[in-house]
């Protein structure tokens, strides 16, 4: 399992990527992923009222969430590319132009991330 964190504009968020073996999480209406790597991660976009805040360095902004985003890969790094492709989009649907910093950890290693 890795994380894959996108951090820009004060704010972030993060995906997990599920391996070969391992069992990503199931929810009544998630599609089926197929490959031995699986992308989960929350989709959001923002909204004028309701909704979530979500403090960023360019301001207050509320946010709402869809059902999380699951897909499947043959590749370790064809998942990696759609992961940060997936992260730079739901940046641009709440108005962060700015390119995120990607950080790539296992869960054990998320305390001590470094850019990848």
């Amino acid at each position: 399992m890795l994380l894959v964190c996108g951090l820009v504009a004060g704010t972030g968020t993060t995906g997990t990527l599920y391996e070969p073996g391992e069992t990503p999480p199931t929810y009544r209406g998630a599609p089926t992923a197929t490959g031995p790597y699986t992308w989960v991660c929350d989709t959001f976009y923002r909204v004028e009222s309701g909704g979530y805040q979500l403090t960023t360095d360019k301001g207050t902004i509320q946010v709402a969430f869809e059902r999380p985003t699951i897909r499947g890969f043959e590749q370790q790094e064809q998942a990696l590319t759609a992961a940060k492709s997936h992260i730079r989009d739901q940046f641009l649907r709440i108005g962060i132009q700015s390119e995120p910093d990607f950080y790539i950890n296992s869960p054990e290693e998320a305390g001590h991330t470094s850019p990848k």
